[in-house]
């Protein structure tokens, strides 16, 4: 049976010691999407979409970039990090927004966590400001698509609906 390594001899949660690990340049990137009616993408799609909270996109990235660097004060066994880099893209699909959130550091530990809370963060923010539009909104598919640095690198399939 594969041992947790957040768990300790006495079965209670521990935080993993990165002491003896080298610091390395890591980078991780996250998905999520979140499908839009046709008015909002068409706003989107012009670059005009405002909502009674004001511009939804440039707010959902500040948001995002924030719950990237308080990861650590969110999920009990991460990190606190010196984030080097932060970016977050949105690209229209279809009825769809692909949210994609890019997190470097040079550290012991790597940022998939960072990288999935700043697109999870991004897609709920969108949602809180384009529900006074249509609560027929949908946030799906949030994973990691890529990281590089530490033990392994991934390297998965970005969908494209």
């Amino acid at each position: 049976m594969k041992k947790f390594s957040h768990i300790n001899a006495q079965n209670q949660p521990k935080m993993v010691d990165v002491s003896t690990k080298a610091v390395t340049a890591r980078t991780a990137t996250a998905q999520a999407i979140i499908t839009l009616n046709d008015e909002i993408m068409a706003q989107f799609k012009a670059n005009e979409i405002h909502s009674k909270k004001g511009p939804v996109f440039q707010t959902a990235i500040i948001a995002g970039i924030q719950a990237v660097k308080k990861t650590s004060e969110l999920i009990p066994m991460c990190h606190p990090l010196s984030i080097d880099g932060i970016e977050i893209t949105l690209e229209p699909n279809q009825n769809s927004l692909y949210i994609r959130c890019t997190v470097s550091v040079e550290a012991k530990t790597g940022v998939e966590m960072e990288a999935l809370t700043g697109a999870s963060v991004t897609a709920l923010t969108v949602y809180d400001m384009c529900k006074s539009f249509s609560h027929n909104l949908n946030i799906k598919e949030v994973k990691l698509i890529e990281k590089k640095g530490g033990k392994s690198d991934i390297h998965q399939k970005i969908s494209q609906s």
